[in-house]
């Protein structure tokens, strides 16, 4: 309960007797906690987004091994930045290096345009690499570019220490 009390006397001089108003506020902390009670038996809580990813069981090797020409690795850098490359790792100069971006003419006419182009075409195969300098949104936005594409084969790996080397002089 709240009560506001006036003085009768204040620097020595009398003042008229003014009633005392009181305040109660039972009701109003009653009433907030059945509000705070309501919205929370009201409400539903989110319910996480889970990406679903199919991961190989551990320990087995298939053993299958994937042509340079059915596979397209791209590298996720730091400011929005990505890279990719068709071609043995061992061949990587910042020439075969390439800048795309992350729009419907970038990724996915890329991805697009080599599994047309590739060999087997059930074997293509899209190998994502992020750097340490990514952003987790471009990581989840590359996944999206393989549901776009219906790319079913991918693989996420670690960015070796030559791609690291050609990156870092293609991003000077």
């Amino acid at each position: 309960m709240a009560e506001i009390l006036t003085p009768e006397k204040q620097n020595g001089k009398v003042f008229q007797k003014k009633k005392i108003i009181r305040v109660d506020m039972t009701p109003m902390v009653d009433l907030g906690f059945l509000l705070i009670t309501f919205f929370m038996l009201a409400t539903s809580f989110s319910k996480p987004n889970v990406m679903d990813i199919g991961l190989p069981a551990g320990g087995q090797e298939n053993g299958t091994v994937i042509d340079v020409k059915n596979q397209i690795t791209f590298i996720i850098g730091k400011d929005n930045r990505v890279f990719y490359y068709q071609g043995e790792k061992k061949d990587l100069n910042t020439n075969l290096l390439k800048e795309t971006t992350f729009s419907s003419s970038g990724i996915t006419k890329i991805i697009e345009t080599a599994k047309e182009n590739a060999p087997k075409k059930e074997l293509f195969t899209v190998i994502i690499k992020p750097t340490d300098d990514a952003k987790y949104k471009n990581f989840v936005d590359m996944l999206d570019e393989m549901e776009i594409t219906k790319s079913d084969r991918y693989g996420i790996s670690e960015i070796s220490d030559i791609e690291k080397t050609v990156y870092q002089e293609k991003t000077k």
